[in-house]
C-alpha cells in the first residue's frame, strides 16, 4: 500500500512495519528515526522504566558491535545518533550524510534486533540510570512537572514517571526485558521515517531487508480516559533557593479539535515572551524568571499547566497574579489583536519547525505512530486559521477553572514536610 501527501510517501511493508520519508533533494543529509509505540504508559508497576531502561541497553553492544564501535560507526562519519523515551513512543534516531543511509540503518536494526542485555552492562546502566533518577530528584525544575502530572493522573498510566524508580530499576532482570520486547516491539508498533536526500524506494528496500523476517502483533493498548484530580501538594525542600511550581488540569487528546484553540489560548496566555503571564510577572514586576505555560496532548487525553519559579517569600503573589490573568482571560477573552498575533505566531513556528530535517522527521514518525496518517502542514495551518473568540472561550472554560486545577510545587516552605488537601476527582 502507498500512499502520497505532500510529498510525503508511506509503504506498508507485508509484515505491518510502515516506512514513511520526505525526499528533499536540495539538502546532503538524512534525518533517519526508528519509531516505537511503546513508552512508560505501557509498563506495569513492577517494570515502571522498563522502557526507558531498553532505550540505554540498546546502546551497550550487540552479537557483532561493542557499544563503542555502534557509537563511532556514525560519529566517525560526521552524524549523529541518539534516542529518547516518551510516555507513549520510543525512538531511536541518526543524523547522517545522505551517503551513509544504509549504514545508518544497519547499526539502528542491529541495536534494535541484536543487542546482548549483557548481565555485567546491565548492572553497570542500573548504576546510571539510578544517578539520573537522582540528578532529576536534585533539579525541582524539572521534578515539579513529574510530581504535578503523577499528581493530576494518580490513578493513570500517564502520570508514571518515564524513568521509573531506584526500585523498580534495581530490580528489572534480563528476562523482563526480553519478554517485555517480545510482546510489544512487534511491526504494527513499529515506523521508519526520513526526510532529507533520499530515494523513498530505496529506503523501503533497505527497511525490508532488516527488519522484514519480523511477524506478529501487540496487544491492543486498552484505552482509558485519565480522571483527574483536584489536588495540592506542596513538598519542602530546604535546599533550593526558589519555589518551582504547577498549576493545572486535564485537556484535550491528539484526537480532539479542541487542541487548536487551546494552543491559540496557551500562545496568549503563557506560550512565550510576549505573553501575558510572562510580561505581567516577570518583565513588568521582575517576580520570576521562569514563568509560562504549555499544553500537551497525548492519545487519551491531555495537559495544560502554568508552571514558574520564584522565591518563597512571592510565591504567594505570583500564584495570585496567575489567578488574575486566568480569570481576566475568562471574564473578556482575548482581544482581536492577540488572536490575530497568536495564529501568525503559530503559522510561522509550524513552517520554521520544517527547514530541519530532524524535525520533519520527527512529525512524520510520531503521527503516523500515533495518529495513523499524517495532517498535511496546510491542513494544520487552516484548523488554527478557523479558531475563533467562541472556541477560545469554550476551551478556556474548562482548563481555567481553578476549582479544576491541580497545584503542585516543590520548595522551601519551612512549614510541614509535604502538604496535602483538596483531594477530590474531577472530570
Amino acid at each position: 500500500m502507498n500512499n502520497s501527501t505532500e510529498n510525503i510517501k508511506i509503504t506498508t511493508l507485508p509484515n505491518g512495519i510502515r516506512v514513511v520519508s520526505e525526499t528533499l533533494t536540495y539538502v546532503q543529509s538524512i534525518a533517519l528515526g526508528l519509531w516505537v509505540g511503546v513508552g512508560s504508559r505501557d509498563e506495569t508497576d513492577r517494570l515502571r522504566g522498563i522502557s526507558h531502561f531498553i532505550e540505554h541497553m540498546l546502546f551497550k553492544g550487540t552479537k557483532t558491535r561493542t557499544a563503542r564501535e555502534l557509537a563511532d560507526s556514525i560519529e566517525s562519519r560526521g552524524g549523529l545518533i541518539n534516542a529518547f523515551t516518551g510516555k507513549e513512543t520510543t525512538c531511536y534516531e541518526a543524523r547522517i550524510l545522505a551517503e551513509d543511509l544504509p549504514l545508518a540503518l544497519d547499526i539502528l536494526t542491529d541495536m534494535f534486533r541484536n543487542s546482548l542485555f549483557d548481565a555485567e552492562e546491565m548492572e553497570r546502566e542500573k548504576r546510571v540510570v539510578i544517578e539520573e533518577i537522582k540528578m532529576y530528584e536534585d533539579m525541582p525544575e524539572d521534578s515539579v512537572h513529574e510530581l504535578f502530572e503523577a499528581t493530576l493522573f494518580p490513578n493513570h498510566p500517564l502520570g508514571l514517571p518515564i524513568i521509573g524508580t531506584e526500585a523498580t530499576v534495581s530490580g528489572t532482570s534480563r528476562d523482563d526485558i526480553l519478554a517485555y520486547i517480545e510482546t510489544l516491539y512487534r511491526p504494527d508498533r513499529i515506523v521508519i521515517a526520513a526526510a532529507g536526500n533520499l530515494s523513498h524506494e530505496h529506503l523501503v528496500e533497505l527497511v525490508n531487508q532488516k527488519l522484514g523476517e519480523m511477524v506478529g502483533t501487540a496487544p491492543t493498548r486498552e484505552k482509558i480516559a485519565p480522571v483527574a484530580a483536584a489536588e495540592k501538594i506542596l513538598q519542602n525542600k530546604r535546599d533550593v533557593e526558589q519555589v518551582h511550581f504547577c498549576l493545572g488540569t486535564s485537556a484535550y487528546s491528539k484526537y480532539d479539535k479542541e487542541r487548536f484553540p487551546l494552543s491559540i489560548l496557551n500562545n496568549v496566555l503563557g506560550g512565550n515572551m510576549s505573553s501575558r503571564l510572562f510580561q505581567e510577572i516577570r518583565e513588568k514586576r521582575g517576580l520570576a524568571y521562569s514563568i509560562g505555560s504549555f499544553a500537551r496532548t497525548y492519545l487519551e487525553g491531555g495537559v495544560f499547566c502554568i508552571y514558574g519559579g520564584t522565591s518563597p517569600e512571592t510565591f504567594a503573589q505570583v500564584q495570585e497574579l496567575t489567578s488574575i490573568e486566568c480569570k481576566k482571560v475568562l471574564e473578556s477573552g482575548i482581544s482581536d489583536d492577540e488572536l490575530t498575533k497568536a495564529k501568525t505566531q503559530v503559522r510561522g513556528s509550524l513552517v520554521l519547525g520544517l527547514e530541519g530535517m530532524s524535525s520533519r522527521m520527527s512529525r512524520y514518525g510520531e503521527s503516523l505512530l500515533s495518529m495513523g496518517r499524517i495532517m498535511p502542514i496546510e491542513e494544520v495551518i487552516t484548523e488554527y486559521e478557523s479558531v475563533t473568540h467562541e472556541r477560545i472561550a469554550e476551551v478556556a472554560a474548562k482548563v481555567l477553572d481553578e476549582a479544576r486545577w491541580t497545584h503542585t510545587a516543590i520548595g522551601a516552605f519551612g512549614a510541614n514536610e509535604e502538604e496535602v488537601e483538596e483531594n477530590e476527582d474531577k472530570d
